[in-house]
């Protein structure tokens, strides 16, 4: 029997050079197990180890690297991982160090991409905590949130899932888009059990500017200010939010109706009244509103984003309007009407009608109210428009986490350097490296030093350049 185990030590490498691969993509478990169990027998372990991580990485970096691949990357990952915790348990028996060596491996591909499966893993959970996904029960929900979670807890950049997830997350609220309060609120609780409050504090304060909003209506509703003859019988709903939970929205202003105007100024009178030396700021790129429509076809409700809204009102007035009219009685940005425009002309209900026909909404292009409009159902939601993330939204995001990024190296460099007083450059490197929770180059942290040099928060060593000194 030895002289049987010792041919086979020299034939290790061959057997898993040829054979293991083959094994692990055909998800042969049985004889994954059959040849975990012969290798202990010689104590080839650590080759098999080897192939294992090898294996893993080498699969995980093509899901990870392929940009072709980010719609479906991180379902990919969970698939892939689902196989091989399978694989760890029925063929490996939960070995403990092939468990390491999973987690590991994992950890190490998903971070050779910066920023980007951290992004990813934000809207993923967003698409499916969203409404509208129908057939998953909360248990079903709850298991898969769970399954993501572990790709997360694998990522360094966790501020970019913080930045994403936050925006994703305010729309859902705001729009009234979340398939589950329950849902929501589970997910914030295990952020929180994962990081603390420093990721999940801002998302807590979220959920109770909502239900604060929710106290602060029913006592709007019941106030003197609710009967006043401007209110008319449009049905207000206000979200009332702490700039300081919400992702920040660029400051836009349109032309409201006289009506809508009438009833912004009525709250606002009745808000500040109850809560002196506060500033209210509207954000209506986050409105949204039902219309009623009378076709000549039927009567619709129309849900509708408050730039759709302001559009379709024009067509109270007149029939057609040219897009530069539209542009000027709105007051909506140009690229923003553009957009609403081709929700309203070109999406799947289309109240409008363009001309000339074509997929680009340009300047000279004139629109008509569609007198044929049909629907098979009674509200019809074309606000779809405001889930989706525009690339001002994702560049005007990322450079958020950039610029937050810079704040946190630099509060770190300065907090160093006040307690050493003295440090030389690749100690300071160190610490930094060890106490920063994002991924960061050496000549990132060099660039944040030589600002916080020219600010004299601290200065080099006349005798040796590459030590620091601090500047009370």
């Amino acid at each position: 029997i030895n002289a049987e185990y010792m041919g086979l030590r020299e034939h290790i490498s061959t057997i898993l050079d040829k054979g293991f691969v083959y094994l692990i993509e055909e998800h042969l478990v049985g004889d994954l197990a059959c040849l975990f169990k012969l290798l202990g027998m010689v104590g080839a372990h650590p080759e098999l180890k080897e192939c294992f991580k090898q294996y893993i990485k080498k699969t995980g970096l093509s899901i990870v690297m392929d940009e072709e691949k980010d719609t479906t990357m991180v379902q990919e990952l969970l698939n892939f991982k689902l196989k091989m915790d399978t694989v760890l348990e029925k063929a490996f028996g939960g070995n403990e160090q092939f468990g390491y060596c999973l987690k590991d491996s994992f950890e190490c591909f998903l971070n050779q991409r910066q920023n980007k499966p951290a992004e990813l893993i934000a809207k993923f959970l967003d698409s499916r905590l969203r409404m509208g996904n129908k057939g998953e029960t909360e248990e079903e929900i709850e298991d898969l949130v769970d399954r993501v979670l572990v790709l997360f807890r694998f990522v360094g950049s966790k501020d970019v899932f913080e930045a994403f997830y936050k925006k994703d997350l305010a729309k859902r609220l705001l729009l009234g888009k979340s398939a589950s309060f329950d849902a929501e609120r589970n997910v914030i609780s295990k952020l929180k059990a994962e990081c603390g409050t420093q990721l999940s504090g801002k998302m807590e304060g979220m959920f109770k500017d909502i239900d604060l909003s929710k106290d602060i209506m029913n006592s709007f509703k019941q106030s003197k200010e609710s009967r006043d003859p401007r209110m008319g019988d449009i049905d207000l709903n206000v979200f009332v939010l702490t700039t300081g939970y919400w992702p920040t929205y660029p400051p836009c202003t349109v032309k409201l109706p006289t009506e809508l105007a009438a009833q912004e100024e009525i709250f606002k009178t009745f808000h500040l009244s109850k809560h002196q030396g506060r500033r209210l700021m509207w954000q209506h790129s986050l409105a949204h509103c039902i219309l009623k429509a009378a076709f000549p076809k039927g009567r619709k409700e129309l849900s509708v984003s408050l730039y759709q809204a302001l559009v379709l009102l024009q067509y109270n007035d007149q029939d057609e309007w040219a897009f530069a009219d539209l542009l000027a009685s709105t007051g909506v940005e140009e690229e923003e009407l553009k957009r609403t425009m081709q929700s309203l002309a070109l999406g799947t209900a289309r109240v409008l009608k363009k001309r000339p026909k074509g997929k680009a909404i340009l300047p000279s292009d004139c629109f008509a109210y569609a007198s044929d409009f049909v629907h098979k159902q009674m509200r019809v939601k074309i606000n779809q428009i405001q889930l989706v993330e525009t690339p001002e939204e994702h560049a005007t995001c990322t450079e958020k986490i950039f610029q937050d990024r810079q704040y946190q190296v630099d509060a770190a460099i300065v907090r160093i350097m006040k307690a050493r007083k003295t440090l030389a450059h690749g100690q300071l490197l160190q610490e930094l490296f060890a106490i920063l929770k994002f991924p960061v180059t050496a000549v990132d942290l060099k660039k944040r030093m030589e600002s916080l040099i020219e600010r004299e928060y601290m200065a080099r060593d006349e005798e040796k350049p590459s030590v620091y000194h601090y500047l009370a």
